[in-house]
């Protein structure tokens, strides 16, 4: 289990799935290049990311490429967390 992936994966769902929408949502799923995740939102999951590890990211590894999925936001934070 990868806490990291399961909190973004939680976040992803709670903010950004509606209740009705027949999406399933894991850990490579397009957010993205599918429009699931707009700027406007990945601003707000980057805020997340930031206060919930403590870490800075900054604007120029915050791509939409390193956000397009849980596996590679994990992989971002990871790396900012000396982890990886």
């Amino acid at each position: 289990m990868d806490d990291i992936k399961d909190a973004v994966l939680e976040y992803v769902v709670d903010e950004y799935v509606d209740e009705d929408d027949d999406i399933e949502v894991g850990y490579e799923t397009p957010l993205i290049s599918s429009g699931l995740v707009d700027s406007f939102s990945m601003v707000s999951l980057k805020v997340f990311l930031e206060k919930r590890y403590s870490i800075s990211l900054p604007d120029n590894e915050a791509t939409p490429e390193a956000f397009d999925n849980v596996n590679s936001i994990a992989s971002l934070v990871r790396r900012h967390l000396g982890q990886g």
